[in-house]
């Protein structure tokens, strides 16, 4: 079998078997990256370019150093690149401030990858991705190398009647060839403030498996 429909036959089936035989009334999982089937390949990892909190989360002062949208951007692109070089050292990612460098380099070729409008990806239903983001990433990973970017559509954060923080991460990855959503994922977690609420939720999509194949 090609190793690329490899690839993809396993995220298809990962993201499967996370939904299947949940009990009655349980929500499923969130599916979990199957990164041993991007092990070895180069993956470009797209800046985040939605962050949000909901208005009780936004006056309260616990959110204060996030408020500012560009630090908020930044702050949770340093975390998720954390997380996947971290948990998930078997695949080569390519961060978001080499993805910036590349796109400098390459000047009417590829696009600025934090205007690319890579959030549209967050809706649930989106199996194709749209034109012109299609042909951005086409463009971004023939100069990147590799063929599948691993998008965080969008990161939320509400506050719990607990009074602990709630972050939710979308984050999809997209095969720029064929345009085609191949997996995807809704991940939260909860923490006492917004970094480890994130991280929570990094970790859950994220598990480091320590008993091998």
């Amino acid at each position: 079998m090609n190793p690329i429909a490899f690839v993809f036959l396993v995220l298809l089936l990962a993201c499967g078997r996370a939904g299947a035989q949940q009990p009655a009334g349980v929500a499923p999982a969130a599916p979990t990256l199957p990164a041993e089937a991007l092990a070895g390949q180069q993956v470009a990892v797209m800046p985040l370019t939605l962050v949000a909190a909901d208005s009780t989360l936004q006056s309260d002062t616990l959110y204060a150093p996030y408020r500012d949208r560009r630090a908020a951007l930044t702050w949770a692109d340093s975390l998720i690149g954390e997380a996947l070089t971290g948990r998930a050292p078997e695949v080569r990612w390519v961060l978001p401030p080499a993805l910036r460098k590349l796109a400098r380099r390459s000047p009417g070729i590829v696009g600025d990858p934090d205007q690319m409008g890579q959030a549209v990806l967050r809706s649930p239903k989106l199996r194709d991705i749209p034109d012109p983001l299609r042909s951005s990433l086409r463009n971004l990973m023939a100069v990147a190398g590799g063929r599948v970017a691993m998008v965080p559509a969008a990161l939320a954060f509400s506050s719990g009647p607990d009074g602990r923080i709630r972050a939710d991460l979308s984050l999809v990855a997209a095969d720029t060839r064929s345009g085609r959503v191949i997996w995807r994922t809704l991940a939260a977690g909860h923490g006492a403030a917004p970094e480890p609420a994130l991280e929570a939720a990094l970790a859950a999509v994220l598990p480091v498996d320590l008993t091998g194949p």
